[in-house]
């Protein structure tokens, strides 16, 4: 995870640094001596070499101080200014963690409900229309089904606000049009493993025993069938955390989607690399949590 994090974190440092342009020159002409001291300000005025240590914390900054990452200073916005990055994060990521939470839950129960469903009434109606509806859910876009959701439940019946960020009825707009397509690739991929399953010997020899269909299904096959679903849910976990740009934008929700989109037309290298770092933090810490589900999941899988 450290390696991962490191390499994240150089990568993207490296990338925006090498982009055409810089922070200052987006705005109205600078003279020359006044770029000279925001750069010096910012510490952005020696090599690429020193401007990254200086950031890393390895090196002293224009004050002569070591302030960097590994002193958990993320440094101020090049475009927000008078205010850190991690003021910025700490506002706006609660926000966003709270909308991909609930279309977290919206899409793993949605989705492995619909997918067990069509598996266990294969080849009937119930089945095709099941994957019928996963396939609409992943072809209408949520720019689409945002606006939809807005004019016929905010607008017509007047049952849910239509944007902002006040009160709890706020955010169901806004989750189930962000957990939409997500619940169809759950659905379709729950439905692939359970099939597969539902074939194997030990659920045959459940099924011999007299069991019901429910606790074949609920007690014994769903716990392996769902290790592909549990592999998926770790990046979508991470995406759906940090918050979606479009959604976000659609519903008027202060997220940090669009610091992320700010920053990257800005060149605001430390608000990126702060929303990067959270991403990818989120990333392999979701990508461990299903590792070591497996391990409750399937018996057969143990942890050395």
């Amino acid at each position: 995870m450290i390696v991962v994090l490191f390499c994240v974190i150089t990568l993207t440092f490296v990338l925006v640094q090498l982009a055409p342009g810089g922070p200052f020159t987006r705005e109205r002409s600078i003279p020359p001596t006044i770029l000279k001291e925001l750069q010096a300000r910012y510490n952005l005025d020696g090599s690429l070499w020193e401007q990254y240590t200086t950031y890393l914390g390895v090196r002293k900054n224009s004050r002569g101080e070591y302030s960097g990452l590994l002193q958990g200073d993320f440094q101020p916005s090049l475009k927000y200014r008078d205010r850190t990055v991690r003021e910025l994060l700490a506002q706006s990521l609660p926000i966003s963690a709270t909308l991909g939470f609930a279309a977290f839950l919206l899409a793993t129960t949605g989705g492995v409900w619909l997918g067990s469903l069509a598996a266990v009434r294969h080849h009937s109606p119930t089945d095709t229309s099941a994957m019928l509806a996963a396939l609409f859910l992943i072809s209408i876009p949520n720019f689409v089904v945002g606006p939809v959701l807005i004019m016929l439940l905010g607008i017509k019946i007047r049952l849910l606000p239509v944007g902002g960020w006040t009160e709890w009825s706020s955010l169901v707009l806004p989750a189930i049009t962000l957990a939409g397509p997500y619940v169809a690739y759950i659905a379709r991929l729950m439905r692939t493993s359970m099939l597969e399953v539902l074939q194997q010997d030990y659920v045959r020899t459940a099924r011999a025993k007299g069991l019901s269909e429910g606790r074949v299904v609920y007690q014994h096959a769903l716990k392996v069938a769902i290790l592909p679903v549990v592999s998926y849910l770790g990046p979508l976990a991470a995406s759906l955390v940090t918050g979606s740009i479009v959604v976000e934008t659609i519903f008027n929700i202060p997220g940090a989607g669009p610091f992320f989109v700010n920053s990257i037309q800005s060149k605001d290298v430390f608000l990126l690399e702060g929303v990067v770092i959270v991403d990818c933090l989120l990333l392999v810490f979701f990508n461990l949590v299903v590792d070591i589900a497996y391990t409750w999941l399937d018996r057969r899988i143990h942890l050395e």
